[in-house]
């Protein structure tokens, strides 16, 4: 039998996390579930945790980064990697935007009709934007996030950067908690997870994603 065929024979998936009695280097374990992988998702390392880790509600914090190319020609070789808008944008109003955005808020105008989180409060602690040349780049990173909440505040935030509203508009948009009175959800081309916090005690490795942009 194949290595690959003994992992998931001798395994029981718990969501994001696997509980085996099996023993096997880590590294047969990486080897093993990526032969199973379809091509774009690979494993990069695996260690063994506690029974009380899980690896969705035991992390501190996420990070999400949105590249948006902005020029008048739509993308070419990067499609459906990043998002495009071709209107001039001021890149220096989104950031002074997406300030507003912080802290703790009820995000319900961010998010949408499928999101089952239990509660629209989320911290956000980080909302950055730069722009690198052709592209503009968005940085989030908060306790956890509502289905389809970054997509929405680079919504929010393009319409600002294309002069459609003033930053002072999200401060409006977050009281208001009316999804409907927000731009539309931004095209998920551009939409990248760029990594997980967990707390030091589980001495996991970095879980960043390594990303072009």
């Amino acid at each position: 039998m194949a290595l690959a065929d003994e992992v998931f024979e001798t395994t029981r998936a718990r969501d994001d996390d696997v509980d085996t009695a099996a023993q096997r280097p880590d590294t047969a374990w990486v080897r093993g579930v990526n032969a199973h992988l379809p091509p774009a998702v690979a494993v990069r390392w695996a260690q063994p945790v506690g029974d009380e880790f899980h690896a969705r509600f035991s992390a501190r914090g996420r990070r999400y980064r949105y590249v948006l190319l902005n020029r008048a020609q739509r993308p070419g070789v990067l499609a459906g990697r990043v998002g495009w808008d071709h209107h001039p944008l001021d890149e220096q109003a989104m950031a002074l935007a997406a300030e507003r955005l912080l802290g703790e808020h009820d995000f319900s105008v961010f998010r949408s009709a499928e999101c089952q989180a239990k509660s629209p409060v989320k911290t956000l602690r980080r909302a950055d934007v730069a722009r690198r040349g052709e592209f503009v780049v968005f940085e989030f990173e908060a306790s956890a996030f509502l289905h389809h909440m970054v997509r929405n505040m680079v919504g929010a935030l393009v319409y600002v950067g294309k002069g459609a509203q003033a930053p002072g508009w999200i401060d409006e948009l977050i009281a208001g908690r009316d999804r409907a009175a927000a731009p539309p959800t931004f095209a998920a081309a551009g939409l990248y997870f760029a990594g997980v916090d967990y707390d030091p005690v589980w001495q996991l490795k970095s879980a960043a994603t390594t990303l072009f942009f």
